[in-house]
């Protein structure tokens, strides 16, 4: 009886002493095994009434897991569809909060001697870490490194009809299960559940959980604001959210893989792309071509164990306009796959650079469709001359003596015309003519484009002549170097005709089955000079429309926006990348930058006062503000500011003594 009677006042005493936010919020066996009840009428949802009638059923989350992970834990909700949630929460003083966590510590240490004095050594494992956990909760909240709150989470899901009401809750209660919430139908209190889920601001239900600071601030619907993709290389940093963004180039979820990158002197383009481009090739391995007209990426090729190309009036490599080769297409129809060669489409890609080159610094106007028609036809001429057709076998040197594989691995291909083979073509042809509409022009181009023929010890002449570089595929990156280039013209020139090989020997080499082919991105940096020349224009358009196809990413790089802006022709650039980035802008660019790509009044603002390397990420309809932290190893070869580069040469040197 001593025994019962002192049961019966330790039970009187705990009822009459009040209790404490822990054990108001705490669940009995009884409500997380009980059902939500039985449905009588209208004890478990409500009928809308108007034009057409609604059904709507109010939910209460009733269980939720230990740990509470951003964004998952309440993202099925907030996602599900026609579906309203309310999160009521009420902070729990510090006061409270230290006496209640006190209590649980010391009933947590009586539970753990009594499951040692049992042998109980797995419930004593558990018994400790939980004490530990709360001490240290205990601890954070005395030094003002966390609070406790109460948070009431309520949802009201509407339908159309009964059937399909109950098709979502049942929807609904299976998805919430997935991150371990368990959420309950407000049985028998539907009206006052709907009111809260008002915006009344009224709490009518007395239904709460304890949070501590950290999982209630993964309540908040803050997934709107990240970019990114599930895999991918690590970017930067959200400076919004300060989570690390994941992209890849080649998602499927983007409608191409091209992007564009603007910012003036000194935002970071550089140190950009340059971070891009190295953690692509490791992690990802995707290879890159950068088109290099200030010198900058040789030391990013050196450093991922690439190939480095100086083209200048000193240097022997020889790139040939006219190079042709056999591409792989993919049959819409039947998906098989067939080699073919184009030489229409290859004698207008050397029509167009010839014209550009006619045309020079001070793009003559006096070259017209009569010049264009005397290049385009010498041309042709000279692949005909070769015996080189639209059929694959006319590439090569024919040899019946020896058998080749079906892929014409170890055939000897043809010699290419050349820029020297052309011009004396055109002189033949001038010498033949008899249309006195023709003779002006003629007499034009071999006035002109004398200066290009090497025989002729031409100042530009370093394009005339066969090839001495190939581009090989599995090398993680090819450098390109024109920096030595006259800037003023042969620079913009060199980028034209390049390009035009890099289509050629680069990217037509990849397969259109995604994948056989290989991931690859070529990079044009200081894309500004290419505008003035029509011809170039328009090619480089048509190689933003067309990588896509041969799984290519084209990254475009320039300092003025307002080029972009000013020049319509060049807009195919623009609408066929999906990833824009912009860094620091000069005020005077911003306002074209906000026009076209419609930025709110503060991303403007932030565009024109971020620091070097911070920008606004825009990866289709979603938008970031981006934060672009290369590592201590990368800074050796990314940096581009002299003085910088300096100093981390001299860190190194110090380090090797």
């Amino acid at each position: 009886m001593k025994i019962k009677n002192k049961k019966d006042n330790i039970e009187s005493t705990s009822e009459r002493r009040p209790m404490g936010a822990l054990e108001k919020n705490a669940k009995n066996i009884k409500e997380l095994i009980a059902p939500a009840g039985i449905d009588a009428s209208h004890t478990n949802y409500l009928e809308i009434v108007s034009n057409k009638t609604r059904y709507a059923r109010s939910m209460i989350v009733s269980t939720i897991p230990r740990m509470c992970t951003f964004p998952e834990f309440l993202r099925s909700m907030y996602t599900f569809g026609d579906l309203n949630t309310s999160v009521f929460i009420t902070p729990i003083s510090e006061s409270s909060s230290q006496t209640d966590l006190n209590r649980t510590i010391n009933e947590l240490e009586s539970e753990r001697i009594v499951a040692i004095d049992r042998g109980d050594i797995n419930r004593e494992r558990i018994l400790a870490q939980k004490r530990l956990e709360a001490e240290e909760l205990r601890d954070q909240i005395a030094s003002g490194f966390n609070k406790l709150f109460d948070a009431s989470i309520v949802c009201t899901l509407f339908a159309y009809s009964l059937d399909d009401l109950d098709k979502d809750t049942e929807m609904l209660s299976s998805e919430m299960s997935k991150t371990l919430i368990g959420i309950k139908p407000a049985w028998a209190i539907q009206e006052e559940a709907f009111k809260t889920n008002m915006p009344f601001n009224e709490n009518k239900l007395n239904k709460a959980h304890t949070f501590d600071r950290s999982s209630m601030a993964t309540v908040f619907p803050f997934f709107t604001s990240e970019v990114g993709h599930e895999n991918g290389i690590p970017l930067g940093f959200n400076k919004q959210t300060g989570l690390p963004i994941l992209f890849d180039n080649f998602n499927p979820s983007l409608t191409n893989y091209n992007m564009v990158i603007f910012g003036k002197s000194g935002a970071g383009k550089g140190v950009t792309i340059k971070t891009l481009t190295a953690r692509s090739s490791v992690l990802m391995g995707i290879e890159s071509l950068a088109l290099d007209a200030e010198g900058e990426y040789g030391i990013v090729a050196d450093a991922l164990g690439g190939i480095n190309v100086t083209i200048s009036p000193n240097s022997n490599t020889i790139i040939n306009l006219f190079d042709l080769e056999p591409e792989t297409v993919k049959d819409e129809i039947t998906g098989r796959e067939r080699v073919v060669l184009n030489v229409e489409n290859k004698v207008e890609d050397v029509t167009q650079a010839l014209l550009t080159m006619a045309r020079g610094s001070t793009r003559s106007e006096e070259v017209n469709e009569l010049t264009k028609q005397i290049i385009a036809e010498a041309i042709y001429q000279e692949y005909e001359s070769r015996g080189i057709t639209n059929n694959i076998e006319s590439l090569y040197v024919s040899d019946k003596s020896k058998q080749f594989s079906k892929e014409f691995v170890g055939r000897s291909k043809k010699e290419m015309p050349t820029i020297g083979s052309w011009y004396k073509r055109v002189v033949e042809n001038a010498k033949t003519n008899t249309n006195p509409d023709y003779r002006f022009h003629y007499s034009y181009l071999i006035k002109v484009m004398k200066q290009y023929v090497r025989e002729y010890n031409g100042q530009m002449a370093y394009f005339d002549g066969q090839s001495t570089f190939e581009l090989l595929d599995g090398v993680p990156f090819i450098n390109l170097d024109i920096s030595q280039l006259e800037e003023r013209f042969a620079r913009p020139l060199a980028q034209q005709i390049l390009l035009s090989w890099i289509w050629e020997k680069y990217v037509k080499k990849n397969s259109e089955d995604k994948e056989k082919a290989s991931k690859k991105r070529v990079l044009i940096d200081e894309a500004w000079m290419l505008l003035p020349y029509q011809e170039a224009v328009d090619f480089l358009n048509t190689m933003a429309r067309r990588a896509r196809k041969r799984n290519v990413s084209l990254a475009v790089m320039s300092q003025k926006f307002q080029d972009f802006y000013e020049k319509p022709e060049v807009q195919a650039v623009l609408t066929s990348s999906d990833t824009k980035l912009f860094l620091a802008q000069d005020k005077s660019e911003i306002q074209y930058i906000k026009e076209v790509f419609k930025l709110s009044e503060g991303e403007a603002a932030f565009l024109t006062t971020c620091n070097r390397g911070e920008g606004l990420l825009k990866v289709g309809a979603d938008t970031a503000i981006l934060s672009i932290r290369p590592t201590k190893k990368e800074f050796e070869f990314v940096e581009t500011n002299i003085n910088k580069m300096k100093l981390i040469r001299e860190e190194k040197r110090r380090s090797a003594r």
